[in-house]
């Protein structure tokens, strides 16, 4: 039997809405606030099917690059043979929502400003450079008062 190429084809799960979230879609995906610039995640609602972004997109992270009173404008880097197009897409807010890769730069960025204020009044540096971890340093291992033990499986035993 011929498969379609259709716009939807083989979106049977991306599409699906998750466990207890069928229905209507709630209120606060309308009150959050977007901007231009802002990094979201396009995750496309099934329960709204206008502005709907193409299944290719679902998943994707892009940028805001512009707002409207029901939609927003995103930036998708695209592969296309062997570079990188800039897709412009235009989705409703009910398929996106803000990204979450950038919180544990912006939780760094506040953490090292406070540490700064604080090593500022007492009159001392602080180093707030991440350094790597280090390998674990070198040491012997003895079986002095400790010998080895050979460890077997259990056999199996049924009681019924």
């Amino acid at each position: 039997m011929p498969h379609s190429f259709g716009y939807r084809a083989r979106t049977r799960d991306m599409f699906k809405r998750g466990f207890k979230e069928h229905g209507m879609i709630r209120l606060s995906t309308y009150l959050i606030p977007y901007r231009v610039g802002d990094i979201v995640d396009i995750k496309a609602n099934s329960a709204m099917q206008r502005g709907m972004p193409h299944k290719f997109y679902h998943g994707r992270t892009g940028i805001i690059y512009n707002v409207t009173p029901r939609a927003v404008g995103v930036i998708v880097n695209k592969v296309v043979g062997n570079r990188y197009i800039e897709k412009r897409v235009n989705v409703r807010v009910e398929h996106i929502r803000h990204s979450k890769c950038r919180q544990e730069f912006l939780d760094r960025v506040q953490r090292n400003h406070a540490a700064h204020a604080e090593a500022r009044q007492k009159g001392e540096r602080v180093v707030l450079k991440r350094k790597p971890v280090l390998p674990r340093e070198a040491h012997i291992v003895s079986t002095q008062g400790n010998e080895p033990q050979t460890m077997r499986p259990v056999p199996y035993e049924t009681t019924i």
